[in-house]
């Protein structure tokens, strides 16, 4: 008599199912697991740690009752020590779309029980890292300030004698210069290899980061005083947790050099936005910022008239091409732990009860 196969459950949206769960996918995993589904109501994204629903936590209990592995995405609720209690074989949780660090699992319960978590989050990575190379290259030639000066009727060409003291000019050049990463995770880690071409010297601030990624990416880890004080570049890549809300206030951003390039792609909320204004008012730093708080930018933002900002609609991760990652990533990390894997996209707490991403992630 052969053995049962393994059951994985998965909790999203109808509307997420049908943008992000993408058939050739749930036929892979059909090929080593029963997949059963509850599809609930809602939109295909919901953004935020999720609601505290009762009546949707004792569905969710109920239906992971069998299950050797639970997928949740958009619309689930957070999945509880006391939801994990519920199901006896449950060996692994995973998120496709957690917006970092486990917002709706409690991986510290989870971790306890000896459940594995997983979150594939960093679907969308390679593209926040595309977009954060090319906000970079657009701040240090000053691009946006060009831009703005075109559309308003100024006539910049051929005399070209009106740049030869515009920081376009003056250190437009990425090759070479001292690039800043604040956070070592999927999206730094992806940028490292596109700046590699450019042979710029990379500082890291990342705490969890070990320090052999010093040695295997060839940068410098040290502390995020470290990394404003004697960039070309600063570029923050850090998610938003409690412990990251604000991380970029007043004093931080007076530690940047006259000169200096600060591009956001992380989340608005990391940073002081009113601190932000107030030095982008001395026109000494140029900002170029995917992400703003809050969103939508207010329309009397002094940041939409600012001629050293550049801005784009939180748009560094939406890409046709990422979509189907989240779950493709996922279906690879459940095959691997019902093998008896470690998965690539693991999430671990600290002692201090963050959860981290593990090595390999």
């Amino acid at each position: 008599m052969s053995a049962a196969r393994p059951k994985v459950g998965i909790v999203v949206t109808s509307a997420g199912r049908r943008r992000y769960f993408f058939a050739k996918d749930v036929e892979r995993m059909e090929r080593y697991a029963e997949v059963a589904w509850l599809e609930l109501d809602g939109p295909d994204r919901v953004f935020g740690p999720p609601a505290d629903d009762p009546a949707l936590t004792a569905r969710v209990t109920e239906f992971v009752r069998d299950l050797d592995a639970l997928v949740v995405s958009y619309g689930a609720p957070r999945i509880t020590d006391e939801v994990m209690a519920a199901a006896p074989r449950l060996r692994m949780i995973g998120d496709t779309h957690g917006d970092r660090f486990g917002f709706k699992v409690d991986v510290e319960a989870a971790h306890r029980r000896g459940i594995v978590v997983s979150d594939t989050t960093n679907g969308s990575s390679d593209p926040v890292a595309e977009w954060a190379l090319a906000l970079a290259m657009i701040g240090l030639r000053n691009a946006g300030a060009l831009f703005r000066r075109i559309v308003a009727g100024e006539l910049l060409w051929p005399d070209r004698t009106v740049f030869l003291d515009d920081p376009g000019y003056l250190r437009g050049e990425l090759t070479g210069k001292t690039v800043g990463l604040i956070a070592l995770g999927n999206i730094g880690r992806r940028l490292l290899e596109l700046l590699r071409p450019f042979h710029v010297r990379v500082l890291a601030s990342d705490p969890g980061a070990p320090d052999v990624l010093a040695n295997a990416y060839d940068i410098d880890l040290t502390s995020l005083d470290v990394v404003l004080e004697r960039s070309d570049v600063v570029i923050c890549l850090v998610p938003l947790t409690q412990a990251t809300t604000g991380l970029i206030g007043a004093e931080q951003i007076a530690r940047m050099r006259p000169g200096t390039v600060f591009v956001n792609v992380s989340r608005g909320a990391v940073v002081d936005t009113g601190a932000l204004i107030e030095r982008l008012r001395r026109d000494d730093l140029i900002a170029c910022l995917d992400v703003v708080e809050p969103e939508p930018l207010p329309i009397d933002s002094p940041l939409r008239t600012m001629p050293n900002v550049f801005l784009s609609p939180h748009i560094a991760g939406v890409t046709d091409a990422a979509e189907p990652r989240f779950f493709e990533y996922m279906v690879d990390d459940v095959e691997r732990v019902l093998a008896g894997v470690r998965p690539r996209y693991r999430l671990v707490p600290r002692e201090s009860g963050t959860t981290v991403r593990g090595l390999g992630s």
